[in-house]
C-alpha cells in the first residue's frame, strides 16, 4: 500500500463529496437560514447522518477490518462466511432498531432534542421529518458493511465516493423544489432514498470479494462473538467525536438557534477532519493489521510514524487558517440569503473553539488504529467514555452562564484529553515509538505553519474589503486566499523537506 497516494484517492472524493456537501448547506443557509424550521431539519438529518459518520467513517472498520482480514490471511472461505454471518446479524438487528425508533419517535426526539419538548410545532415538524430521514440508517450502515469489505482489501475509492450521492441528491431538491413549503419534507425524502443509492452502489462494487446471502441458517460462533462484542465499544470510542457532537445538539436545543449554528460550524472543521484523520486511520487499518499478526515491526513502525507526521501536516494549517479567520471564512461560505449577520457572528465563534481541537479530533483516528489493529477496542471504548462524560460535565455547568459556545469549547477540552491519554497509552506499551525523524519533521512542519501563518494574515488584512457581510465577491476572495496560502504551504515544505516527493512512490 501507497499511504499518500491512497490518501490521495481517498482524498479526491472526500473534497468532491466535502464540496457538493458545502453547495447543499449553502441552499439550506438560503432557504432555511437559521431558524425553527432549520432546527428542526438539522435535527432530522443529525441523527442519520451522525449514525453514518458513527458508521461510515472508520467506527465499523475498527472492529470489522482487522477480524476480516485475519480470516483473509487464514483462507477465503472462512473470510466469506464470517462476513456473510455479520452481514445477516446487521440486518436483523438494524431493521429492528429501525422499526422500533419509527415506532417510539416522539420520545426518541424528546431524548435527543429535549428543548424542542414545550415547542409543539418545532416538536411536531421534528418528528415527523425523523420519521421521514431514519430509515437512512438501516441503509447507510449496510452500507458501511461493504465499504469495510473493500477498505480490507485496500480497495477505497468506491467507498469514498458514495457519499457523493446524498449530497447530489439534495442539491437537486433544492434546484427543482426551491421556495416550496414543503421543501424540508422533500429533503427528508431525499436523504432516504440516497442511503438506498448507496447501499445498492457498494453492493455492486463488493461483488467481486463478496456477494451477500441473506438467510436465517448462520451460526453465531466464537468469531462472530467476538466481533460483536468489539464493535460496540469501537462505534463509542471510534465516534467519540460525533458522539461529543451529538451531545452537544441535545444541550443546544434549548437555546433557539443554537443547533444551526453548531451544525454550520461543524460542516465547514469536518472538511479537514475527514482526509486528516478520518481518510488516513481507514487506509492505514488494514496493513497494520497485516503488520502486527506477520509481527513486522519495521513496517509497522513506519508506517505508524509515517501516518501519524502526514495528519498533524494536514491538520495544524486547517487549524490555524480556521482560528484567524472563522468569520470571514463563515461568512463567504454561508452569510447569503436567511443566513444573517447574527447567525455568521454566533457559527464563527463556534467554529473557532471547534478548530482548537482539530488536531487532537486527528490524533483519536491515529492512535485508535494503532490499537484497533491488535483487535483491542475496549480500551480506545473506556478513554472515549472519559471524553464524553467530560464533555457533558463541563457544557451542563456551564451552558445556562455563557450559552451554546461552551459546547464547541467542551468538545475540544475532552477531545485532547482523549488524544493524549491514546497516546500516553500506545507509548507505554509500545505499540508505538516515535522514529529519529518525526521530531525533526514537526518543528519542521511547525516551521512552514508559522510561515503561512504570516502570509495568511497579510492576505486577509490586505483583502479586507472583499470580506465584507455585504460584498458578492467573498465566496470568492477566501476560495484564492485559501489556494493560494496552500500552495505556498506545499512550495515551503517541499523546500525545506517537511513534505518529500519521494514519499510519494514509498510503499509501507
Amino acid at each position: 500500500m501507497n499511504l499518500i497516494k491512497s490518501t490521495g484517492t481517498f482524498s479526491i472524493f472526500v473534497i468532491l463529496s466535502r464540496i457538493l456537501g458545502y453547495i447543499r448547506d449553502f441552499f439550506i443557509a438560503i432557504y432555511l437560514g437559521s431558524g425553527p424550521i432549520a432546527d428542526a431539519f438539522f435535527v432530522a438529518f443529525r441523527i442519520p447522518n451522525t449514525f453514518r459518520r458513527l458508521f461510515a467513517e472508520g467506527t465499523f472498520n475498527a472492529a470489522f477490518v482487522p477480524s476480516y482480514t485475519s480470516e483473509l490471511l487464514s483462507r477465503k472461505k472462512k473470510a466469506q462466511k464470517f462476513a456473510n454471518s455479520v452481514f445477516n446479524l446487521l440486518v436483523l438487528a438494524l431493521l429492528s432498531l429501525t422499526i422500533l425508533i419509527e415506532i417510539f419517535m416522539p420520545s426518541f426526539i424528546k431524548l435527543i432534542a429535549p428543548g424542542f419538548s414545550d415547542l409543539d410545532e418545532k416538536f411536531k415538524l421534528a418528528v415527523d421529518l425523523t420519521r421521514i430521514t431514519f430509515p437512512f440508517l438501516f441503509f447507510i450502515s449496510m452500507a458501511s458493511f461493504f465499504s469495510a469489505i473493500l477498505n480490507s482489501h485496500n480497495k477505497f475509492a468506491a467507498a469514498a465516493a458514495a457519499p457523493l450521492f446524498l449530497n447530489i441528491i439534495l442539491i437537486i431538491c433544492f434546484l427543482i423544489i426551491k421556495n416550496d413549503s414543503d421543501l424540508v419534507y422533500y429533503l427528508s425524502y431525499g436523504v432516504t432514498f440516497a442511503g438506498i443509492i448507496q447501499f445498492i452502489f457498494l453492493i455492486i462494487f463488493t461483488r467481486k470479494y463478496f456477494y451477500p446471502d441473506f438467510n436465517f441458517n448462520f451460526q453465531i460462533d466464537k468469531k462472530i462473538k467476538f466481533f460483536f462484542r468489539k464493535l460496540l465499544p469501537s462505534i463509542f470510542s471510534s465516534g467519540v467525536t460525533q458522539i461529543n457532537i451529538l451531545v452537544g445538539t441535545i444541550i443546544a436545543s434549548f437555546q433557539a438557534s443554537a443547533v444551526s449554528y453548531l451544525y454550520y460550524a461543524d460542516r465547514i472543521y469536518q472538511i479537514n477532519l475527514a482526509i486528516a484523520g478520518i481518510a488516513i486511520g481507514i487506509i492505514i487499518l488494514p496493513n497494520l493489521t497485516r503488520y502486527v499478526k506477520s509481527k513486522d515491526k519495521i513496517k509497522l513502525a513506519i508506517l505508524q510514524n509515517k501516518s501519524l507526521e502526514l495528519s498533524l501536516f494536514l491538520s495544524l494549517p486547517a487549524t490555524l487558517a480556521l482560528l484567524l479567520a472563522s468569520e470571514e471564512i463563515v461568512s463567504a461560505l454561508f452569510g447569503y440569503g436567511s443566513f444573517n449577520e447574527e447567525s455568521v457572528k454566533n457559527s464563527a465563534n463556534a467554529l473557532f473553539y471547534f478548530a482548537l481541537g482539530l488536531p487532537a479530533f486527528s490524533m483519536i483516528k491515529i492512535f485508535s488504529s494503532f490499537i484497533f489493529a491488535r483487535n483491542d477496542t475496549k480500551t480506545p471504548f473506556y478513554f472515549s467514555l472519559i471524553s464524553v462524560i467530560l464533555n457533558i460535565v463541563i457544557s451542563l455547568s456551564l451552558f445556562s452562564k455563557i450559552g451554546f459556545i461552551i459546547i464547541p469549547i467542551a468538545t475540544s477540552i475532552s477531545s485532547w484529553l482523549n488524544g493524549l491519554l491514546l497516546m500516553v497509552f500506545v507509548l507505554n506499551k509500545n505499540y508505538f515509538n516515535f522514529n529519529n525523524t518525526f521530531f525533526i519533521q514537526l518543528f519542521k512542519i511547525f516551521t512552514v505553519n508559522l510561515i503561512c501563518l504570516g502570509l495568511f494574515k497579510i492576505l486577509i488584512n490586505y483583502f479586507n474589503n472583499y470580506f465584507i457581510f455585504t460584498n458578492s465577491y467573498k465566496f470568492l476572495a477566501i476560495i484564492l486566499l485559501v489556494l493560494l496560502t496552500f500552495a505556498f504551504y506545499l512550495l515551503i515544505s517541499i523546500l525545506i523537506k517537511a513534505f518529500k516527493i519521494s514519499d510519494i512512490k514509498l510503499k509501507y
